[in-house]
């Protein structure tokens, strides 16, 4: 078969076929639980760690996984095997995971809701889109407060509710006049910078790395990978507020995030106008940037800048 498989609810099919009702909690009201790793040499990536984050979070959210570990490994493993073989020889993919509540029962006279969705897909690795990251560093820009800081969704559960990121980037874009820029809110208890919607936000102050408080963002495998690889190198790293200050000016700032692992910011809108230029690409970046290519066993930015 030529054509990219899907998994849905118990089967494979291809692509195009798949399909979900529109009744169902997903697309009714955003109620989505979902995961996003990638593959390198066509092998899925800290596989054991997203798949625990997301039954947590399916579990966080009262979203039923019906499937045991092992099942859901299996078919995420049968899925890459056939979607790799579609891609070119240097072609990597990432793999979206998803659950959702299932039907609602009150939208077909059911007083229940369910069964429970199960669905995965790939999609291309998108290399030319985190080029600009390697060859110009990352743009970002201050655009409000963070949407999901709550502790009825606490924003460290990994969800499919993006409608706040997709206003947060277009306002990002119009602030810079960059349709590449990124929009960072504000924690809603202060004036400290939180994360992207692509990616965790990680700044070089006194020579330690240090990122938001834990609790104020996504809970981030690449995050999680990046602190232990400072940890190897002999990086300090840390978890303090990040407020927007003088103190970052000329300082390195990093994104770090699965499609693309490690990035280095540019420069910094300030809600105010002013762009804040950080070192890039800085020294720090570079030796974490390598000890990411070593831990995977490819050249990370050769991928994204020779493709």
């Amino acid at each position: 078969m030529s054509s990219p498989l899907v998994y849905l609810n118990g089967r494979f099919m291809p692509f195009e076929q798949a399909r979900l009702p529109l009744h169902d909690a997903g697309f009714v009201i955003g109620a989505t639980v979902v995961d996003n790793t990638r593959t390198f040499r066509h092998k899925l990536f800290r596989w054991s760690d997203h798949l625990a984050r997301f039954r947590r979070d399916c579990s966080v959210c009262y979203v039923p996984l019906e499937a045991n570990d092992e099942q859901i490994t299996a078919i995420a493993e049968e899925l890459v095997a056939h979607n790799t073989k579609l891609l070119p020889s240097q072609g990597e993919l990432q793999l979206v995971t998803f659950a959702t509540p299932g039907p609602l029962g009150v939208y077909v006279g059911r007083a229940q809701t369910g069964p429970s969705t199960l669905g995965m897909a790939t999609y291309a690795l998108p290399f030319e889109r985190y080029r600009p990251f390697f060859t110009d560093g990352v743009t970002l820009a201050v655009v409000g407060r963070h949407a999901t800081d709550s502790t009825l969704l606490p924003p460290t559960v990994k969800h499919r509710s993006r409608l706040v990121w997709h206003v947060t980037d277009h306002l990002a874009h119009a602030r810079t006049e960059n349709p590449a820029a990124l929009g960072v809110p504000l924690s809603g208890g202060g004036e400290t910078l939180t994360e992207t919607s692509i990616g965790h936000l990680l700044a070089v102050i006194d020579g330690t790395v240090i990122t938001p408080p834990r609790p104020l963002v996504l809970d981030g495998i690449s995050l999680r990978v990046t602190e232990e690889l400072c940890r190897t190198a002999g990086i300090p790293f840390a978890e303090a507020p990040l407020p927007l200050s003088p103190r970052l000016q000329g300082s390195e700032m990093m994104l770090t995030g699965t499609g693309f692992c490690l990035a280095g910011v540019r420069e910094i809108g300030h809600q105010h106008g002013e762009l804040i230029p950080c070192a890039w690409p800085g020294p720090v970046f570079r030796r974490l940037l390598a000890a990411w290519s070593e831990l995977v066993g490819v050249d990370i930015e050769g991928q994204f800048t020779r493709s």
